[in-house]
């Protein structure tokens, strides 16, 4: 297993840069503006998947919605990145097996050998597209959701998890480590995402398979987790602290966090980052848990005919949501009424968006606002202002990050969602041409980038961002919009 998944940094198809026979492509740009000879001709675009025998999950599907794809984009190097990230996830990090007789698939994030319930919801969704033209992915699809319910009911508070009992380099963590969990974040959308993933595998595919009585039980832990993080009756039952010199890294107040008021919000220990929340209250997760609550009622409604629990999901739901009328939409000296990113309860807020999804310039993509809705353009324009202390610019480009790089650095993600929540032709025209260029000829998108210097990034293997990259183009391309893509 440690061979496959360290695959791109060991088996010869190097990250650091694109490699054109023994030159670079910005030597060859180098080349071919100063006139040599012969070099514009022979310019070319190497493939950096890895071949074929060596790639961890194939899909006739996909592969011919990559050449009809490429086929249509006449700009050659967003072609190359497409062709690289839309299938990296299912290339390089999806180790999909049979266990006891049920499709079993553990998905890791990349360069860290350990499934996130997020990332991994989030690196498959895009092929559930897919999913009823090819059974291989369906039955991977499945695996995904089979894996996932195992993790949640394995500990429904962690955020990242081990292909099995090994333990990890967190287990000195002061909080309740089992040996299956890689990290133990509480997290609201880490419940959130394996809904989302079920919920649209089932309205695509109609299959029900993958919902058998453990998947009951995960759903059920799933409602009684964010009811003990509602905090009514006491401070629940998860703490965590981490002996750190990082602040974002631990808990205050012996490992509960900061003070909130109980008023029908959940609490979110950590953001998606796994960065610690300033104020429990987070906001774009609360709205992620909202939409997630309405799918599962609907799910139990007509798959498990569990009337009774879907009405606890739908009321649980209604509170969420009117507490975030109330608490977390903000009147701004500036742009209006807005979503905070963080609220207590005690009205206390936080102005800010951060990069990880589920973020404030995130929530129509996932389901969670209307794109046109009043209170969430005021949102967007905040967000992707100097208003938002973690919205930077600079030469190479301009985008969210947030704490868990620092200052400077832009996160790919975030200028995906901007493209992702925009109708604005010129809008996605700017995005997709940021994101075409700050790969550092590498031909993948990165965790972040210094905003001066593209070639300064972070995580050269992350298969989330490349996924959704590569699920940006092809909604692009499917949406006739090729014409913005070959004119950058």
């Amino acid at each position: 297993m440690t061979t496959r998944r360290n695959f791109l940094k060991t088996g010869g198809l190097s990250l650091a840069g694109l490699m054109v026979g023994q030159k670079s492509f910005a030597h060859l740009v180098n080349e071919a503006e100063n006139g040599t000879a012969g070099v514009a001709a022979s310019m070319q675009y190497v493939c950096k998947r890895p071949p074929l025998a060596k790639r961890q999950f194939t899909s006739d599907a996909v592969e011919k919605a990559i050449a009809t794809t490429k086929a249509k984009l006449k700009d050659p190097k967003l072609a190359w990145m497409f062709e690289n990230c839309f299938p990296n996830t299912l290339d390089t990090t999806c180790e999909h097996k049979m266990k006891n007789g049920k499709p079993d698939t553990f998905v890791l994030t990349g360069d860290i050998p350990a499934m996130w319930l997020r990332d991994s919801s989030a690196q498959v969704f895009p092929h559930i597209q897919f999913a009823n033209d090819d059974p291989k992915v369906k039955t991977m699809l499945a695996g995904v959701i089979n894996r996932q319910t195992w993790c949640i009911n394995i500990d429904p508070y962690a955020n990242g998890f081990n292909e099995g009992p090994t333990g990890s380099d967190w287990e000195s963590d002061n909080t309740d480590m089992k040996p299956e969990l890689h990290e133990r974040k509480w997290e609201i959308d880490s419940l959130c995402y394996p809904i989302r993933l079920a919920y649209h595998f089932w309205k695509k595919t109609g299959d029900t398979t993958p919902f058998d009585a453990e998947w009951d039980k995960a759903m059920k832990a799933v409602y009684r987790t964010f009811i003990e993080q509602q905090r009514k009756d006491d401070l629940g039952p998860y703490k965590f602290t981490r002996k750190t010199d990082r602040q974002g890294d631990t808990l205050l107040n012996f490992g509960y966090g900061s003070p909130v008021k109980p008023v029908g919000l959940i609490v979110s220990s950590f953001r998606p980052s796994d960065d610690a929340t300033l104020f429990g209250f987070l906001i774009p997760s609360n709205l992620f848990a909202v939409t997630s609550l309405r799918q599962l009622a609907e799910m139990m409604r007509e798959i498990k005919h569990d009337n009774d629990f879907a009405r606890q999901c739908d009321s649980l739901a209604d509170e969420v949501q009117a507490a975030i009328e109330k608490y977390g939409i903000i009147e701004h000296p500036e742009f209006g009424k807005v979503y905070a990113f963080e609220v207590d309860g005690y009205h206390n807020h936080v102005f800010m968006d951060d990069a990880n999804v589920p973020s404030l310039l995130a929530l129509p993509y996932l389901g969670c606002v209307e794109i046109n809705d009043p209170v969430y353009q005021n949102t967007r324009r905040l967000v992707l202002s100097d208003a938002n202390p973690y919205f930077f610019k600079g030469k190479d480009g301009e985008g969210i990050g947030g704490p868990h790089i620092g200052f400077g650095f832009i996160w790919p993600m975030s200028i995906i969602m901007r493209c992702n929540t925009t109708n604005d032709n010129e809008e996605i025209r700017k995005c997709v041409k940021m994101l075409r260029d700050t790969d550092a000829d590498t031909g993948f998108m990165h965790e972040a980038f210094q905003v001066d210097d593209s070639k300064n990034f972070t995580r050269p293997w992350f298969a989330w961002v490349n996924t959704l990259f590569g699920e940006m183009i092809y909604r692009l391309v499917n949406e006739g919009k090729t014409n913005i893509l070959n004119n950058l």
